[in-house]
């Protein structure tokens, strides 16, 4: 079975002193994740080792950060290096997210470059894909997200692919008033592990994790987590209230 993973994405949000409230709160539920379970909280960079502590010893919980550069060190004021992650035993990493692209123009081939570093460092990414409200309307999604993954991806031998989460956004239904139903989510999910299996066959495309980020909360959580291409979600706002990511770490398959 694929991994299946409840991503919180904190953003740039709270304090270190309700930062540390909440994953106190959610720590406090005592969920047990199987053996194909994982929590993962891709928190602000200052708050890594506060986070990192605090999960020490809990099975298949993790820390990522935000984002890395793409050069190993240099006079790159204010960026964080891959090396650097390591070096806090940090294990997951996200990239490409939509807001990343959108307010810094991170483009595929910049993203290409950040993932064989973090490869080369064995960080796992977790690669972000979608298509904008524009692109959706005009009907060319499928082929919008086919580029991000042939441009970012397609350089990867299978056994690299393999160490590669993979997280679509619509981000046409966030904060658009539009609404993605599980049926749509599956649906790109399926085609995203079709665009994999032609490149690098089936029995690859069908160990990739994909999980769905457009809007998950805990009242359509296990509803989109029971696609049968659906691998977890990408959490936002819903991960800054501890009620709602316990109930989203709960839906997990």
């Amino acid at each position: 079975m694929r991994k299946q993973i409840a991503a919180a994405n904190w953003k740039m949000n709270l304090t270190v002193d309700k930062g540390e409230k909440l994953l106190d709160d959610i720590l406090a539920a005592g969920i047990e994740l199987s053996a194909d379970q994982l929590a993962v909280f891709a928190v602000p960079s200052p708050y890594l080792q506060l986070a990192q502590k605090k999960l020490a010893g809990r099975k298949n919980y993790f820390i990522a950060a935000q984002n890395c550069y793409s050069k190993k060190s240099g006079a790159y004021t204010g960026e964080t290096s891959v090396e650097m992650l390591q070096s806090l035993n940090i294990q997951y990493v996200v990239l490409g997210h939509s807001e990343r692209r959108e307010y810094f123009q991170e483009s595929n081939q910049f993203l290409a470059e950040k993932l064989n570093l973090v490869l080369e460092y064995n960080i796992t990414p977790i690669f972000c894909c979608g298509e904008p409200l524009s692109i959706r309307d005009a009907g060319t999604q499928n082929e919008f997200v086919a580029t991000q993954l042939e441009e970012s991806l397609f350089h990867f031998s299978a056994e690299e692919l393999q160490k590669i989460v993979i997280a679509y956004e619509p981000i046409w239904a966030i904060g658009t008033g539009k609404t993605a139903t599980s049926e749509q989510a599956q649906e790109m999910h399926a085609h995203l592990r079709s665009v994999l299996a032609g490149k690098f066959g089936k029995e690859v495309s069908d160990t990739i994790s994909i999980l769905y980020g457009g809007s998950v909360k805990a009242s359509n959580a296990k509803e989109i987590f029971s696609q049968p291409d659906v691998d977890g979600g990408l959490v936002g706002g819903a991960s800054l209230i501890a009620d709602e990511f316990i109930t989203i770490i709960n839906s997990l398959k």
